[in-house]
């Protein structure tokens, strides 16, 4: 039964991972763009190592972001816009106007000695028919280098100087002026009587419809090419220099021909060479993770995260690609990186780096440059980031990878144009968003361990807070095993860092390790008070299960306080499958000739199956016998370590682990003078 179901179990591992393969190739291969690739690679300013090559077709030449850019400002700037004129309000005004002068006339006979008085409703309808606007011209973004404008009269549209086109505020004071001069010395009495004001009103409209619709066609009519290119023409030689103008050819036969679909065959056949090039990538990653990192290619989660990471980043420059408004390289591809670096290690960050910017490089504009610039920056990240402890680690990477996006871009540009001028700056613009883009890696990180089960050195650190409520409760209940804990810790700590670990996993699982003995606390030695020991009044079988049983009860306490796995496992193998020697022995010796079920004496396991719990499982048997030691001297805890090593070695308690007979020996020295330190033992050195 137990062979079936590890059948079951191996079976089911390689469907899930042959899953995640092919779900891995399937969408990136939806996200891919359709188009064909263009064989040729070229930069500007770099010599042709094709072959000589001939137009193979007739293509338009296309014109450039410059040039198109410039013929439509060209056309914003002398176009002339449309404002729409109302002709009732002048009308209405006007007749309102003049039947208030007449009625002042018959109130004021003296007012008839104004000659000219009956053209003033005259001069008010040609300031009407000019057009009034409600404020200054100089307010009006679209009059903002104009000199004239279409005022729209019905059907018909008239252009007029902007001079003549009136604010309410000039058309007023135009009005009062001309009656001041013809009024002579009525104009006081005469401007007391008539509110000039109550006639001037605005008539004179944007008309934004009409506009948008007028320079939308104008646009539109636009062409974005400058000529053709026939079929059979000879574009460039061998060898020579790709000039910019044919690196515009060269641009405009390559966009052709990726937008170019041929018959069903060839579209059939450029889908098949694209699917061999994402799944021959994917290969490869599969491969690096089988020979050079095994456990995270058995591991499902880890496994999953990878190729998650790589589909999305294809995926998010793949939507740069379309998107005009945004540039491929505000795409936050150090995040991948840093994030891989984060949970695993530096080499399967640069290489999963690798595998995306070569998916990506298949689209990416200038692929070459794309790769470069891509591959160095993410390098950059993945060393600038060792270790994550810090806040301020996260800004110093994206100040790195800024730094480095920039010089590597600038030197290929000057590689390309020959001058800083002609760079486009713009592009650093891009950077800098990708660069700022790295700060959500910190709660990334929270949201992915949440949801992968991962455990970061951020979290790391924070769960080795002794304020952490279980080791509050662990220092509260039973105050001598936190103490050897933190003895523990300290000494793994420093092993780790000689030869090589993750110092915050093993100082983390150290702490950790004994939270079980919370539980009848007092039935371990370090927690019990001189001349008082429980176990006297108990027998030898059940004294070795209630101190076995400290593990059970300490991964049950873990998962009760939401432990990662990763330290709950430190629990569990901190004493692998070995036996409580002292009440073995002794209940040997009450029962003579009696045959012992030893599974009763031994802790269940598993084995330590990474360097750190190893070395956990060494200090924690080391430190705790240094304390029973008779002897404090440097030859006792010499042979104390010795002895201790070689019967975990010769009992295979090490044997899943990937402890080196060099880390052994750094492990003694490191432990041998830490020990040596502690006790304050004077080494006698030969005479």
């Amino acid at each position: 039964m137990k062979k079936l179901l590890t059948q079951l179990n191996h079976s089911y591992h390689l469907f899930y991972l042959a899953m995640v393969f092919i779900a891995g190739i399937g969408l990136i291969f939806l996200v891919f763009p359709g188009e064909s690739r263009f064989k040729y690679e070229f930069q500007k300013g770099s010599p042709w190592r094709h072959e000589t090559l001939i137009a193979p077709f007739n293509f338009a030449i296309l014109k450039t972001d410059a040039e198109v850019k410039a013929e439509t400002d060209s056309i914003r700037n002398t176009y002339i816009p449309y404002f729409a004129l109302d002709s009732l309000v002048g009308t209405n005004k006007t007749k309102e106007f003049s039947t208030n002068l007449t009625k002042l006339i018959l109130e004021n006979p003296e007012f008839k000695s104004i000659k000219s008085i009956s053209t003033f409703p005259e001069i008010l309808r040609n300031i009407y028919n000019s057009g009034i606007l409600p404020r200054s011209i100089s307010t009006y973004a679209e009059l903002n280098g104009k000199s004239e404008i279409r005022q729209i009269r019905g059907n018909k549209a008239i252009k007029l100087p902007l001079e003549k086109i009136r604010s309410i505020k000039s058309a007023y004071l135009e009005l009062n002026d001309t009656i001041r001069k013809l009024a002579g010395k009525y104009y006081p009495e005469l401007i007391q009587k008539i509110n000039l004001s109550d006639f001037i009103a605005e008539n004179l409209s944007f008309d934004e419809k009409m506009n948008q619709n007028e320079q939308k066609q104008l646009l539109d009519e636009l062409s974005s090419t400058k000529g053709m290119v026939q079929a059979g023409e000879r574009i460039i030689f061998q060898g020579d220099l790709v000039g910019p103008e044919k690196y515009i050819i060269l641009e405009s036969l390559k966009k052709t021909y990726e937008t170019k679909r041929g018959d069903n065959i060839e579209y059939f056949l450029v889908i098949a060479g694209r699917i061999v090039i994402i799944a021959t990538l994917i290969a490869l990653m599969f491969l690096y993770l089988i020979f050079y990192r095994r456990e995270l290619f058995e591991h499902k989660r880890k496994l999953t995260f990878i190729i998650m990471m790589i589909v999305i980043m294809v995926f998010l420059a793949a939507i740069a690609t379309k998107v005009n408004a945004i540039d491929i390289y505000m795409v936050p591809m150090a995040i991948l990186p840093i994030l891989v670096r984060i949970f695993f290690d530096s080499r399967t960050a640069i290489f999963s780096l690798m595998i995306t910017t070569l998916l990506i490089g298949y689209f990416a504009p200038n692929s070459y440059e794309f790769i470069i610039i891509q591959m160095i920056a993410g390098i950059i990240a993945v060393f600038s980031l060792n270790r994550l402890h810090k806040r301020s680690h996260i800004v110093f990477s994206a100040l790195w990878v800024f730094l480095s996006y920039s010089i590597v871009y600038i030197a290929l540009a000057l590689v390309q144009e020959g001058s800083l001028k002609t760079i486009n700056w713009t592009t650093l613009k891009w950077f800098g968003f990708s660069s700022l883009f790295i700060f959500i890696t910190y709660p990334l990180i929270y949201i992915f361990e949440k949801v992968f089960g991962f455990v970061s050195d951020v979290t790391l650190i924070e769960l080795s807070n002794t304020n952490q409520p279980l080791l509050r409760k662990l220092a509260e209940e039973a105050p001598g095993t936190f103490q050897h804990s933190l003895q523990v810790a300290n000494l793994a700590e420093a092993v780790i860092h000689k030869i090589g670990g993750n110092p915050y996993l093993v100082y983390a699982g150290a702490l950790y390790h004994d939270i079980g003995k919370t539980h009848k606390s007092e039935y371990f030695i370090e927690n019990q008070v001189a001349g008082m020991n429980p176990h006297d009044s108990l027998d030898y079988l059940k004294s070795a299960v209630i101190i076995i049983d400290h593990v059970t009860y300490g991964v049950q306490l873990a998962r009760k306080y939401k432990l990662p796995e990763v330290l709950i496992s430190f629990i569990t193998t901190h004493h692998g499958t070995t036996q409580s020697n002292y009440f073995y022995k002794k209940y040997q010796i009450e029962n003579p000739g009696m045959e012992v079920d030893t599974t009763l004496f031994s802790y269940p396991g598993p084995l330590p199956h990474n360097k750190e719990m190893a070395v956990l499982m060494l200090v924690d048997g080391i430190e705790a016998t240094a304390h029973s030691l008779k002897e404090k001297s440097a030859a006792a805890f010499s042979e104390m370590i010795d002895y201790i090593v070689d019967q975990k070695i010769k009992s295979d308690q090490l044997i899943d682990a990937d402890l080196t007979l060099r880390d052994i020996t750094i492990l003694k020295s490191t432990l041998l003078e830490k020990l040596v330190s502690i006790y304050h033992v004077r080494i006698e050195y030969p005479k």
